[in-house]
């Protein structure tokens, strides 16, 4: 059996599901990236796929550096189908591509508002429709509730990812008085007396200073989140060039959603008929036009071949520099030499 053999045999049994057994990607749960790459001085790259044209320049991007990587679907309950449609197209651009390097996908963050009994119940609908698509990590946003709604929601939601051992993110709660790390440390106790398998703790980029970054604080969110066997990801991280994404690896974040120029190239790959009303629906509704653009786009008329191939070469330019920066090259060859080994299955 290859080394490539012996990845596929991991592939959660969703992935299977969705792909079918005779495809030849490496789509994983990050748990298993986590745990080969644990001692490499990297974090996981996570990159939003804004429009599903940038897909083969993300992927170039990640043979070029021989990178892990992970997708991410920022709204993936825009509509019932979105979900299929994100992981079918991963797939198909990753089939056409040869693509063998180990990917993982992520659906969200989901907006938690509240705990009403409606509210959850639809995400958790949600949930399962993500799951049977085909995600291996789902991220949740619970920075509009308290500790306790945070730690309530939680497990009233996790159990599409229970049952199929999948990968759950949330962000903190609120932030009270006692400050972020506070915060985290309040969820990750709770939520660790529910039992909830949690895998990674997503705090933005804004949480973490004005300006520039707070070393102190992340380190010591670093430690908090580590404290209880979970990995820090931040996310957000927009602000500079990807050459800074290093001094996260340097802290010891595990995972890095980075948003970088993405919605911009995307955006400015229609012509501005097009555009301009994406720009100013954005607007109204108070989101990046690019994260609406991802949204609306099997509505917009296709891309031409030459702006479909301008957005594939930035792309590819762009996701180049962040995987560098976030330390994961050769990280592809690294985690499944780990994973083929006899007991490499982290499961």
């Amino acid at each position: 059996m290859s080394v490539l053999d012996k990845v596929l045999s991991l592939r959660p049994g969703n992935v299977v599901a969705r792909v079918g057994p005779g495809s030849r990607v490496p789509l994983l749960d990050p748990r298993e990236l986590l745990g080969a790459l644990e001692s490499t001085p990297m974090a996981l790259p996570c990159l939003p796929v804004l429009s599903k044209g940038a897909l083969p320049g993300l992927l170039g991007a990640a043979r070029a550096e021989d990178s892990v990587l992970g997708l991410c679907c920022p709204h993936p309950l825009a509509d019932r189908g979105a979900p299929e449609r994100f992981v079918r197209a991963v797939h198909a651009a990753a089939q056409e591509a040869e693509h063998t390097r180990p990917l993982f996908l992520q659906a969200g963050p989901l907006r938690v508002a509240s705990t009403d009994a409606d509210v959850l119940d639809a995400l958790q609908d949600g949930i399962f429709r993500v799951v049977d698509a085909g995600f291996a990590l789902v991220s949740l946003d619970l920075s509009r509730l308290t500790s306790y709604e945070a730690v309530e929601a939680v497990n009233a939601l996790v159990g599409p990812l229970k049952e199929r051992e999948l990968s759950l993110e949330v962000s903190p709660p609120q932030v009270s008085a006692g400050g972020l790390v506070d915060a985290c440390a309040t969820l990750l106790e709770g939520l660790s007396q529910w039992q909830v398998p949690l895998r990674l703790l997503r705090v933005s980029e804004a949480q973490l200073g004005e300006g520039e970054v707070d070393v102190e604080l992340l380190r010591r969110v670093v430690e908090t989140a580590s404290g209880k066997g979970v990995a820090l990801a931040v996310a957000d991280a927009s602000a500079g060039p990807a050459r800074a994404l290093s001094s996260y690896v340097a802290v010891g974040v595990r995972k890095v959603e980075w948003r970088g120029p993405f919605g911009p190239l995307a955006l400015r790959a229609w012509p501005p008929e097009v555009r301009e009303p994406v720009v100013a629906r954005a607007q109204a509704a108070g989101m990046p036009a690019g994260e609406l653009l991802s949204v609306l786009e099997e509505g917009l008329p296709p891309l031409t071949p030459a702006a479909r191939e301008t957005l594939e070469a930035l792309s590819f330019a762009e996701a180049t520099e962040a995987l560098a920066a976030l330390g994961a090259h050769r990280s592809a060859s690294v985690a499944m030499a780990f994973l083929a080994k006899p007991g490499g299955d982290l499961g």
